[in-house]
């Protein structure tokens, strides 16, 4: 068995850490700034980023448990928790996402006119806070942290919109500019989301990770001396950073043990230029009959 750990959950979860204080903080603020200015677009979207608070939340504690070291329950540790993180956080972007197009619709079938001036100060603010906060995750590597940029980002944007709809209804009363542009973003937003959701997937159904070529693997195996065939391969992923690795050599012409251990040798050399977290190799000799060979 191998091991190659790579340590980036501490950063992760303290970027985790800081959105989520951030938008709990500026949620409390939105509600307030909302009712003050009689807006009820923004206290629907503070509605939203309670949710997404919910979600940081979330992720940070998944990502804290992530970090814990494998014992008896879990052979492989707490990596994968930061997948279910991912996972959650898609779905609730998902059901907030529908909430907004709804009250978008709603909007443009009875239009309101909204306080201008306040919505520009408070989509400023939006806008730098929101923004501070998906900039602190944007360099985030695992999974968990892809996702909640996209929620902070969503917010961003959405403060985008509010702001240039505050700027034109300064000039012009168009009512169903707010949710016209709300509902463009949303769709943007959903198209992302739904590509997080499908690799989260592909992963949780333990599929071979992108950035692995099992093909190429097995290949440069195969050129091993005194490797006859492989079989029994499998790569997954823990959580789309660190990668798990086995399969089952099949050696031909040994006439001495160090053949077998100088075989399994260049194997493991050869894995060590990837991003395996574990690492399994078995041998047999031409002579074995394997019980999980087909």
């Amino acid at each position: 068995m191998g091991h190659n750990h790579d340590h980036h959950h501490g950063g992760a979860e303290n970027n985790l850490k800081i959105a989520f204080f951030i938008n709990v903080g500026f949620t409390i603020f939105e509600i307030i700034g909302g009712l003050y200015v009689n807006s009820v677009s923004i206290v629907s979207d503070a509605v939203h980023d309670l949710g997404d608070s919910l979600s940081l939340g979330t992720a940070w504690f998944l990502q804290h448990k992530s970090k814990q070291k494998a014992d008896k329950k879990f052979s492989f540790g707490y990596a994968r928790f930061s997948l279910l993180g991912a996972l959650i956080n898609s779905l609730v972007l998902i059901g907030g996402s529908i909430f907004v197009v709804s009250e978008a619709i709603d909007r443009i079938i009875h239009p309101e006119s909204s306080d201008a001036g306040g919505m520009m100060i408070i989509a400023i603010i939006g806008m730098v806070i929101n923004g501070y906060a998906a900039w602190k995750l944007s360099g985030g590597k695992s999974l968990n942290e892809k996702v909640m940029t996209w929620h902070l980002l969503e917010d961003v944007l959405g403060w985008v919109a509010v702001f240039i709809v505050s700027v034109v209804l300064q000039f012009k009363d168009i009512q169903y500019l707010d949710p016209a542009l709300s509902l463009l973003i949303t769709m943007y937003i959903l198209w992302g989301v739904f590509k997080r959701l499908k690799e989260t997937l592909f992963l949780f159904l333990q599929g071979v990770p992108a950035d692995v070529d099992i093909v190429e693997i097995e290949l440069k195996l195969k050129e091993i001396d005194h490797v006859e065939s492989l079989h029994h391969t499998h790569i997954w992923s823990l959580e789309g950073e660190h990668h798990v690795f086995s399969t089952h050599l099949k050696l031909e012409n040994i006439t001495e043990f160090k053949q077998v251990l100088e075989a399994k040798e260049q194997a493991k050399e050869l894995l060590k230029t990837y991003r395996f977290t574990h690492y399994t190799i078995e041998t047999e000799l031409d002579g074995e009959n394997c019980e999980l060979c087909d």
